[in-house]
């Protein structure tokens, strides 16, 4: 990895856990984006999130209580300038500007604000890199956010599966979620959003199995795919090490037999292992 990917310097590891600095963090290279600046619109030192979910790279909920306060726009403002000032100098050159961290940045109260502040210097001083916004959508049916997701480049939205049961063992909204209402929220867009989908096998710690790449979940996840009618979808795979230890990648098989059901029905997808 390049010396001037400084991201495993910049966050705070704790076993599997990845809590990343506030507001801005990285680069780091994505797997999915390219050279990817981070914007976190947590607090730096704890876990926001509308879902616990068992997979993810900061930990449950619980483990890292948030102390502090979210940063305020100004703070993002004035952060991310200075830190795209020092990139045109130094270098390397930002694909995409990602908005990601330690929880749900739509929960950020000043969130539609923060995305017009980075849209305006994104053209100033990178005017070809994208925005992108990486959300588990729980916020997205809210006017101003939805406005806001609709000026950004990638508006990436979570769905790993349409089943009650499995979105409580595994996401585990914090608050009343009910799928069906998030698909329509989803189809609001227009098309104008990415789903990203978590494949993943074996059991949880609890015993339950979380097996979502069998057609008793894939199907059904289609065809809301098809409902939603996004402009690509992109799923992935357990990549680092997760809170929940008993969880087991997909295979390359089983993405690629899903990504090749989803270009069937005319969709883009992508796969990442």
């Amino acid at each position: 990895m390049s010396k001037n990917f400084t991201i495993l310097f910049e966050k705070f590891i704790f076993m599997s856990t990845i809590i990343y600095p506030s507001p801005i963090f990285g680069p780091i290279h994505s797997r999915r984006l390219g050279v990817s600046l981070g914007i976190n619109l947590l607090p730096a030192e704890g876990k926001l999130c509308t879902f616990d979910c068992i997979y993810c790279e900061c930990g449950f909920n619980a483990d890292h209580p948030a102390h502090k306060k979210m940063p305020t726009r100004s703070q993002v403002k004035e952060a991310l300038e200075a830190k795209l000032q020092d990139m045109q100098k130094n270098g390397p050159h930002p694909d995409v500007f990602t908005f990601a961290g330690n929880g749900e940045p739509t929960a950020n109260p000043e969130f539609p604000e923060i995305i017009d502040d980075t849209i305006q210097l994104r053209d100033k001083y990178f005017p070809d890199a994208k925005i992108s916004v990486l959300s588990n959508a729980t916020l997205c049916g809210r006017p101003k956010v939805h406005d806001a997701l609709m000026k950004v480049d990638n508006n990436i939205l979570k769905l790993d599966t349409v089943n009650p049961d499995y979105i409580l063992d595994v996401d585990r909204p914090t608050s009343k979620y009910n799928v069906q209402d998030i698909i329509e929220h989803m189809k609001a867009f227009n098309g104008q959003c990415i789903i990203q989908t978590m494949f993943m096998k074996g059991t949880s710690m609890d015993g339950k199995d979380v097996d979502n790449t069998t057609d008793e979940y894939v199907k059904p996840w289609l065809n809301a795919v098809k409902y939603i009618a996004p402009r690509q979808v992109m799923i992935y795979t357990i990549d680092r090490e997760t809170p929940d230890l008993a969880l087991q990648k997909a295979s390359h098989e089983d993405l690629d037999r899903i990504v090749e059901l989803i270009k069937a029905e005319g969709i883009f997808a992508t796969a990442s292992y």
